[in-house]
């Protein structure tokens, strides 16, 4: 839990305190399910030795431990694929990825070390999609619809390896956070 510092107005912020608080402030609008998910990523980028949290280390941690996520797919073979190609992403798929930044070209809101600036853009897109919906907080589901919205990000890749379409799971997981 992060705690609020507070200023004094003739206080300037510097531009490092300025992506701190942004930082702080992203993870504070997260589901608990959704932090843990975070933290998970977080773990699995240090133990694969890769320097950046991306989104196929979110990807991994949804898949991992949200039900709803796993929902959103077509079938048990799609998730078992996905896994599949998520769990060798340390024994060979995805070792060309270490050492290189994600990057699929859109312009982060922030920078955060330890972040790749495609993680943070879906983590923002997250929060406005949850936001659009009438919440205050993202959820998993908003997480994995950010992801398969961005057609250059590493879990994608890692999508369309497992021949799901990642146009079709946006569509399943718009449609239902309709109906729900």
């Amino acid at each position: 839990m992060h705690s609020a510092t507070s200023r004094a107005p003739d206080q300037a912020s510097s531009p490092a305190d300025d992506r701190a608080s942004s930082a702080a402030d992203i993870e504070a609008r997260l589901t608990a399910e959704l932090a843990s998910v975070v933290a998970g990523a977080r773990r699995r980028a240090l133990r694969d030795g890769d320097r950046q949290l991306d989104t196929a280390h979110l990807l991994h941690s949804l898949m991992e431990s949200d039900p709803e996520v796993r929902a959103a797919f077509e079938s048990t073979p799609q998730i078992a694929r996905v896994l599949g190609y998520l769990v060798q992403r340390s024994i060979g798929y995805g070792l060309r990825w270490q050492g290189s930044v994600e990057d699929s070209g859109e312009v982060p809101v922030m920078t955060q070390p330890g972040w790749s600036p495609s993680a943070l853009t879906a983590m923002d897109h997250a929060l406005r999609r949850a936001a659009a919906r009438g919440r205050d907080r993202a959820g998993g589901c908003d997480l994995l619809a950010a992801l398969a919205a961005d057609a250059e990000c590493r879990a994608v890749e890692v999508l369309h390896h497992a021949a799901v379409d990642p146009a079709s799971l946006t569509r399943r997981l718009d449609e239902s956070s309709r109906q729900g």
